[in-house]
């Protein structure tokens, strides 16, 4: 089953992206218009974090998005038959430099993403342009035909995944080398109870503690990988220092700092980011107050 899944996509990744795109619209009007994909779900989460908008101006944003959520998909079957050129036209990032100065340092280094497009496209290129190994968490799905796809995907440019669920296994491998570890920060967690919560988008969001945690552990120093499309099928990234030295700040405050970058990335492009999935699904109660570290008071 494996190859006759793979057999199929890579003849699809061989098609010029033009065609792709239009597949990819048809797709889109399908999942938005006729079986309205998670629509309740898009539509409430941008109540929550545009609460200013107008119903018209919110419903424009989720057109968008649906589009660029197929593209999102389309882009990454295209990676199956996808060269080194084609990467490095597609995603450019505009400040390689911080790369170099962390390893030049000799040190680790961590990547703090969010689920803003492409960042499939992000896991294949980035290791065609650093010096460091690029160590990849993911989450294993159930579908072993689907897990080795997406193994496959993964690291036919070189980066490694590490399964989450295994991490601290996963990783013992890497313990005495430099690496850049990659992490997908906004995940909702398995159980509010483990969890930072702080606001996002202004309501009480429980995020996982696992990114800070390793970070200061190690003072291993942390990025903010901020995807931005420049135009459809074109993507560069901005890295931003979040901290240098973890273990010198207060609990919570490396993860603060990483919720108002991903607030303020998804503010500039508000279509560019994963508004299908349950980021609010846990509700705040007083009895998560211990696991609170905003500035402000949590809600009574």
């Amino acid at each position: 089953m494996y190859y006759l899944v793979y057999g199929l996509l890579y003849l699809l990744s061989l098609l010029p992206m033009w065609i792709l795109y239009g597949v990819s619209d048809g797709i889109a009007f399908l999942l938005y218009a006729v079986i309205r994909y998670r629509r309740a779900i898009v539509l409430s989460n941008l109540e929550t974090a545009f609460p200013d908008k107008t119903p018209a101006e919110r419903l424009r944003i989720a057109k968008r998005f649906y589009r660029n959520f197929t593209d999102n998909f389309i882009e990454t079957i295209k990676l199956l038959s996808a060269g080194h050129a084609f990467l490095k036209k597609r995603l450019v990032i505009d400040n390689p430099e911080l790369l170099d100065y962390f390893y030049d340092q000799g040190r680790k280094l961590q990547a703090h993403l969010g689920h803003l497009f492409n960042w499939e496209l992000g896991n294949a290129a980035i290791p065609l342009i650093t010096r460091y190994p690029f160590l990849v968490a993911y989450m294993p799905v159930e579908n072993k035909v689907f897990e080795r796809l997406f193994l496959h995907l993964r690291s036919r440019t070189g980066s490694v995944p590490l399964p989450a669920s295994k991490m601290q296994r996963a990783i013992i491998p890497w313990r005495n080398t430099q690496y850049i570890l990659a992490l997908v920060a906004d995940q909702s967690p398995g159980g509010p109870e483990n969890s930072y919560w702080l606001n996002f988008f202004g309501r009480p969001t429980p995020f996982v503690r696992g990114p800070e945690r390793g970070a200061r552990i190690g003072d291993i120093p942390v990025i903010f990988v901020r995807f931005y499309k420049v135009r459809r099928g074109y993507y560069r990234v901005q890295l931003i220092t979040i901290a240098e030295h973890p273990a010198q700040l207060p609990e919570g405050e490396l993860t603060r700092r990483y919720r108002r970058l991903l607030e303020d990335a998804i503010r500039q492009q508000p279509d560019g980011w994963l508004w299908s999935h349950k980021r609010w699904k846990h509700e705040w109660t007083p009895g998560f107050s211990p696991f609170w570290v905003d500035e402000n008071l949590p809600p009574t």
